[in-house]
């Protein structure tokens, strides 16, 4: 087993069911580069063990994941040269010059292993509550179902906030649909977990307090199914999707991700402040005003109805 610092990974029931936590709580489980590294290797020592059948996703702490982690004391240690440099730094273009570093480096570390993380040879729950904003939802949606609690809320804020067309894995009109994924990315708020039950995003809403002992329920259930049919289903449904344009349309989308990031980095050279029009997160946390909920009779929920 390896040695984790940002994430826990455990198995139980004989070691047919993994559980992956996120380990960052103080900083809203945001997603720095070792704890993403990390989340790789944990997922590939899964697959590695014959035992595991169905592996879980978690957050530890009030949240899922607040997303990308953008500004923690961490994070920027691990991405600064000196003896706290993350050694992925030094490789997958992380010594480049120009923007090509920072495109290749969202290549590997936000795009390309997510799409590891979908195609990942065993069946994958994640169980989410409280905030699943921005990177979250991509963790989210590279699994297989996903349960939540009446906590959770969802959301993806990098239009609204960090004028990006969304995050590096844009599956929002596949899981939203379309309409209704322009709508949340154009203006931020979140959705309810009620809401994402209803339109198909998540298998089960649990009531607060029982994710932890409903999710362990759900995954013994699941892992009673044969591992050939399981991972035929799993391939089946994939497959299905990558037809109807699935993955050609993620790979499109990304292209325009880094146009954005292009886009920002050319305005911001003067000031210096880098791929987005502003950086406003302090020690990983969103500092802005508060991500409010989707409103289906008013311009938004601070309007009278």
């Amino acid at each position: 087993m390896n040695d984790y610092r940002w994430i826990q990974y455990e198995t139980v029931d004989e070691g047919s069911i993994a559980f992956i936590t996120l380990n960052r709580p103080k900083q809203r489980n945001a997603q720095s580069r070792g704890l993403l590294v990390e989340l790789d290797d944990a997922f590939a020592e899964a697959e590695r063990d014959d035992k595991v059948r169905v592996v879980v996703l978690r957050g530890a702490g009030p949240v899922f994941s607040s997303g990308h982690d953008l500004g923690s004391s961490d994070s920027r240690a691990e991405r600064e040269p000196g003896p706290d440099q993350h050694p992925s730094f030094q490789g997958w273009g992380g010594t480049m010059e120009g923007y090509e570093s920072f495109w290749r480096q969202e290549y590997e570390f936000f795009y390309a292993n997510t799409k590891r993380w979908r195609e990942l040879r065993k069946i994958t729950i994640a169980s989410v509550h409280g905030a699943v904003y921005s990177a979250a939802l991509m963790l989210m949606w590279a699994c297989d179902l996903i349960v939540a609690d009446e906590t959770a809320t969802f959301a993806d804020v990098v239009a609204a906030r960090l004028g990006m067309p969304g995050v590096e894995y844009f599956a929002h009109p596949w899981e939203l649909g379309p309409r209704r994924a322009k709508e949340l990315l154009l203006t931020g708020d979140y959705m309810d977990a009620h809401t994402a039950y209803e339109i198909g995003m998540v298998n089960r809403v649990f009531p607060a307090g029982t994710l932890e002992e409903s999710t362990l329920a759900f995954a013994r259930r699941i892992a009673q199914v044969e591992t050939v049919a399981a991972l035929l289903v799993k391939d089946s449904v994939n497959q299905m999707q990558d037809a109807q344009g699935f993955t050609p349309a993620l790979n499109a989308a990304f292209t325009l991700h880094e146009l954005g990031h292009a886009h920002w980095m050319a305005t911001n050279a003067i000031a210096g402040r880098g791929p987005f029009p502003a950086l406003i997160p302090k020690d990983g946390l969103w500092t802005s005003s508060a991500i409010l909920p989707r409103s289906k009779d008013r311009p938004s929920a601070e309007e009278p109805a």
